[in-house]
């Protein structure tokens, strides 16, 4: 019922900024919860941030104060801003929408974090 697209991973110098996008298609995008998630390599996908349908956000510790997550419904996109990179937030990140008994991936975008 909804597919997402990832886009605006890249390479980022340390103390850097990126802005990821996650496209989605199908209908009632506004009642999905939506999320970032981020799996570097050799680990598990763990929570980076969350927007509810009613525009509550959650952030994991590790990134709190540095990213932003945003939506705006009437595009069908949500965001992630990262800012003050640091090279432990290299990883894929993933585009995560949950609603309607469905919980949806995107297929991620690589961002990569030098030092």
């Amino acid at each position: 019922q909804v597919q997402l697209v990832e886009s605006g991973g890249g390479p980022v110098q340390t103390g850097g900024s990126l802005r990821l996008s996650c496209a989605a298609s199908g209908r009632q995008f506004s009642l999905y919860a939506m999320s970032w998630y981020r799996q570097a390599a050799g680990k598990q996908r763990d929570l980076v941030a969350r927007i509810t349908s009613g525009g509550n956000t959650n952030y994991a510790d590790s990134v709190k104060d540095r990213f932003t997550i945003s939506r705006d419904n009437a595009k069908k996109m949500v965001y992630l801003q990262m800012n003050s990179l640091k090279p432990e937030d290299t990883a894929v990140y993933y585009c995560n929408a949950v609603g309607f008994s469905q919980n949806v991936w995107g297929q991620g975008t690589q961002v990569t974090v030098s030092s």
